[in-house]
């Protein structure tokens, strides 16, 4: 049933691709949006053009929809709260921007960037490590609250450039229920007054985001974590203008994998080299003189916690190494962690950076959503596998999780594993049928959907089918050495001379009939029938391992197989 009171939207910023946490938030805003009978909005939040990167929009809603996410409203697809598109709504901002300074919530600041400058040089050298334009330094600055009336006007007259800056109230607590992390307080002291409005006459995206959302009546804003300590200027903003705010969730980070499933003994050395060339390049160091180093703190992976603790002890380099190191190899997943580690963290590929995405990689969109549903959220339950339709039923923000998940390639794999043995074989025809074209082979559709169900219990990704398959197509012409030098022995000749004989007189040839063939040529010389079955596989296919042996067997039919095997006891022989 639907529900028109309830409106969720992702809104991106167009400055690159669309790394998977975004894509994780549009998939829990849309699955919460379809699971209470919503609407799923797009918003592109491109009032920052310094950042804009051509493409970048197109990519983020080829990425949705290939995913299985399309939206209701957005860019071409026009509702009554459109444009959809930040830049093609700044006309509107300014008149809230002057509400806010009218209802005394906003002022004016005229300050030079020479100004702001000095502030902060001050401020450091008072001891304050981050210095803000807060309610505090207004008190001093170049601004409406500070300036008489009639050079405030006489500026404005002049045409000097200024901003619209918040004026978080003194003294007060600002409280806001989080639906994942509950009751969140903040202290208005720890605010600054977020610049809200542009000399260029262009929005912030605090200003735009809060006016936007009220105007597309949006019932809930789910974002990630790292919109958190913007909240509560978020919630003052919805106070100074007098709406309702919607219901907040902040998601937890995608934090990288384990160091201990990558940082073996065998690769450990590679990751070492790899990190002091970085940090060598970071801090204009020789390589050659921190190498030892970062062998030293990578020595053991099992306590690399306990080895990247900071000592007061050690060096400057050793500390700055560790400190390299905590950030290389926790926190948030980043695009660097992907390049090294070989694994997507794009949807799709972009080619102006040389990166290739999950579809690109062989991914199935169904497992892309179920690799980023399960980073964060999970259903209370053992099911790990679930179809879109699924989701929205067991989808609740209740199951969502505060702390950071981290993201595990392998589990990756996996899902994606499980949702290409569960395709429809017709599904990947095409892919066969231009494989086998291009190679010259002919064979029909009927003995394609044959050989597709074998090799899918095999692969992982779609582009490792066909490699499979080449035995289907061609007699092997080399032998799994490894298995020939472990099986082969004076009994084997005989064996499958045999074999073939047997194989050659059946009427019906299927695997069953193929399998009882087998151990009645094993029984009737007395032989063990596990000696010869990986040789056997071996014979007919050229690899030691694949699908079931006796399925291959079916699927090539009785004269192939008779053939191979003659053909095989003449080479090895």
């Amino acid at each position: 049933m639907s529900n028109p009171e309830i409106r969720l939207r992702f809104a991106p910023s167009p400055t690159g691709p669309l790394h998977i946490g975004g894509v994780r938030t549009a998939l829990y805003n849309y699955l919460l949006a379809k699971k209470l009978g919503g609407t799923f909005i797009l918003r592109i939040e491109d009032t920052d053009q310094k950042r804009y990167v051509a493409g970048a929009e197109g990519y983020i809603a080829e990425a949705l929809e290939w995913a299985g996410l399309p939206y209701d409203e957005g860019p071409g697809r026009e509702g009554d709260c459109g444009p959809y598109r930040q830049s093609e709504r700044k006309h509107i901002y300014g008149a809230y921007a002057r509400q806010l300074v009218e209802r005394e919530w906003a002022y004016m600041a005229f300050d030079t960037e020479d100004d702001l400058e000095r502030m902060r040089e001050r401020l450091r050298s008072a001891g304050k490590a981050a210095p803000k334009y807060d309610m505090f330094v207004r008190e001093y600055m170049n601004n409406s609250l500070t300036l008489p009336a009639d050079e405030v006007e006489a500026r404005i007259g002049k045409g000097e450039p200024y901003v619209i800056r918040l004026k978080v109230p003194r003294n007060e607590e600002i409280r806001f229920y989080d639906e994942i992390r509950g009751w969140v307080s903040v202290k208005s002291e720890e605010l600054d007054d977020k610049v809200l409005y542009k000399s260029d006459g262009m929005p912030t995206y605090h200003l735009a985001n809060i006016v936007d959302d009220h105007l597309m009546r949006i019932s809930h804003v789910v974002r990630g974590e790292e919109w958190l300590p913007s909240a509560p200027t978020h919630v003052l903003l919805y106070r100074a203008f007098g709406w309702q705010a919607p219901k907040f969730a902040h998601l937890p980070l995608i934090l990288k994998p384990d160091p201990a499933s990558y940082l073996t003994k065998s690769t450990k050395s590679k990751f070492s080299a790899q990190f002091a060339q970085e940090f060598a390049h970071k801090y204009e160091v020789a390589q050659g003189d921190v190498l030892p180093l970062f062998d030293a703190l990578l020595s053991n992976p099992k306590d690399l916690i306990n080895q990247l603790k900071a000592n007061e002890k050690d060096s400057k380099l050793k500390a700055e190494a560790k400190a390299y190191l905590k950030k290389a190899l926790y926190g948030k997943l980043s695009k660097r962690d992907g390049d090294r580690l070989g694994f997507p963290v794009f949807p799709l590929s972009w080619e102006q950076e040389g990166i290739t995405g999950y579809r690109e990689s062989g991914y199935l969109p169904g497992a892309f959503l179920n690799i980023l549903a399960m980073l964060g959220w999970n259903p209370g339950t053992t099911q790990e596998i679930f179809g879109l339709p699924e989701l929205i039923e067991a989808f609740s923000l209740e199951r969502v999780g505060k702390s950071g998940a981290k993201f595990d390639p392998d589990k990756a794999r996996w899902f994606n594993q499980q949702f290409l043995r569960a395709s429809e074989p017709k599904g990947f025809l095409p892919i066969f049928k231009a494989e086998a074209d291009r190679a010259g082979y002919e064979v029909c559709d009927e003995y394609l959907l044959q050989v597709i169900p074998l090799v899918m219990e095999k692969a992982t990704f779609s582009h490792e089918l066909w490699p499979m398959a080449d035995y289907f197509f061609r007699e092997p012409t080399d032998y799994d050495a490894h298995v020939v030098e472990k099986r082969w022995d004076q009994g084997a000749e005989g064996f499958f001379q045999t074999l073939a004989g047997y194989l050659e007189k059946l009427d019906g040839f299927t695997a069953e009939a193929a399998e009882q063939a087998y151990h009645l040529t094993a029984n009737a010389m007395g032989i063990d029938p596990g000696r010869y079955t990986q040789l056997f596989r071996v014979m007919v296919t050229g690899v030691g391992a694949g699908p079931a042996l006796f399925s291959i067997v079916e699927v090539l039919g009785a004269a192939e197989v008779v053939k191979r095997l003659k053909d095989g006891v003449e080479r090895l022989g």
